[in-house]
């Protein structure tokens, strides 16, 4: 990836969100429950003692608490960096249900609402 779309990729609006995620890669599930951070609409970096390969492509789902029934988002992604802190995601594809939840996340979790799109 150029330099200049690194740079434009990292302006991307992130807020740190607390829920349960549930990483399905390769045949396997590593859950992880705890504090996901720099949540945004390209990606997610998750606080997990989980070491995973570069690389790999994996299928992330949040679960989403405090209403009725818990909802689920689900997001296709690849496993791009992966050190003793966590595994930080871009997400690669995911329902247009899902792209708007994760709108309203972030836009009801940040201190600048009008700058989510």
């Amino acid at each position: 990836m150029p330099h200049s779309a690194d740079k434009e990729r990292r302006r991307k609006l992130r807020v740190d969100f607390k829920t349960q995620i549930v990483l399905k890669i390769e045949q396997s599930e590593i859950r992880v429950t705890g504090s996901s951070k720099d949540l945004s609409l390209t990606g997610i970096f998750i606080n997990t003692k989980e070491r995973v390969r570069e690389g790999i492509e994996c299928q992330v789902k949040a679960t989403l608490m405090g209403m009725t029934q818990p909802l689920d988002l689900r997001m296709r992604g690849t496993i791009i960096r992966s050190d003793d802190s966590g595994l930080a995601i871009v997400f690669d594809s995911m329902d247009l249900e899902t792209y708007t939840h994760l709108k309203n996340i972030i836009r009801y979790n940040t201190d600048t609402p009008d700058d989510v799109h």
